[in-house]
């Protein structure tokens, strides 16, 4: 044990949201039961490369007695990770290795602007810019519908809740198959909304979810709140959420519901 740097995860900040993960060469975070934890001291360099991927600020480096950095047992633990592929600089890669990104990745053409770099690509936060005309077709060709969707991810584990395109918005939480189920989702539902998906029934963290709606609420200053849902008993559990999320914020937005039916029928429409 010596005194040294050492990475501290405050999990109640930490959302879930894995950002921190790819950050870690030594793959010492891994996310457990829905938190980022540190699994092992000496697996940890200190040197708090996982410090700026973190949108909830929950990672720090603090002074602490601690095992001492362990090279060998990095690469113990590296190699009983899944196999990332061909050796690169002496031994194999780890989970990190394999979602970082090798270098920055320039912002889509069509796609708008990336806001914040590193992290996993899949969840890296982008808001594309709002559509121009179509682009013309031939006669008698009927023209493709434009996508209402101005940003990346929608997945609520994922999401930023103070990312920009959240700041003074209007929200749209929607269950999983509602934009399946709904033929005209995107110009009735999301057109001019920000967004976010989740299943009630299926995903775990519900405290998570819930902690991100108040933030949105409170930080991001969400406008309205629209809770998109099917008419199946399950998937209630959404805007009893969205509920909740409201009287534990210190502001109070309004709560607009739209029940779907299974068939993408609107079977109700209404403020709550």
């Amino acid at each position: 044990m010596a005194l040294r740097k050492i990475v501290n995860i405050d999990e109640d900040l930490c959302d879930g949201c894995g950002d921190c993960v790819p950050s870690c060469a030594e793959g010492a975070i891994q996310i457990i039961g829905g938190k980022a934890r540190l699994l092992a001291d000496n697996l940890c360099d200190g040197l708090g490369a996982c410090l700026g991927e973190c949108p909830q600020g929950a990672i720090t480096v603090t002074e602490r007695e601690a095992d001492e950095f362990d090279e060998l047992a990095v690469e113990v633990h590296l190699a009983k990770m899944p196999d990332m592929g061909p050796n690169h600089g002496g031994h194999g890669h780890g989970l990190g290795d394999l979602l970082r990104p090798a270098a920055p990745a320039p912002a889509p053409h069509a796609h708008g602007h990336a806001h914040g770099g590193g992290g996993c690509p899949g969840s890296r936060t982008m808001h594309f810019p709002v559509a121009g005309a179509p682009a013309a077709v031939p006669s008698g060709t009927p023209a493709p519908a434009a996508s209402e969707l101005r940003q990346w991810p929608v997945q609520l584990h994922l999401v930023s809740p103070t990312a920009p395109y959240f700041q003074g918005a209007d929200l749209l939480l929607a269950a999983d198959c509602a934009a399946f189920a709904s033929a005209e989702f995107h110009q009735r539902f999301l057109r001019g909304r920000a967004l976010a998906m989740a299943c009630p029934k299926l995903d775990s963290g519900r405290e998570i979810y819930l902690a991100k709606l108040v933030a949105m609420i409170d930080q991001s200053r969400i406008n309205t709140l629209t809770v998109a849902i099917m008419e199946v008993p399950c998937c209630g559990g959404l805007l009893s959420l969205a509920k909740e999320a409201v009287a534990a914020a210190s502001r109070k937005v309004p709560i607009k519901l739209a029940v779907l039916g299974v068939q993408g029928q609107v079977v109700r429409e209404e403020w709550v």
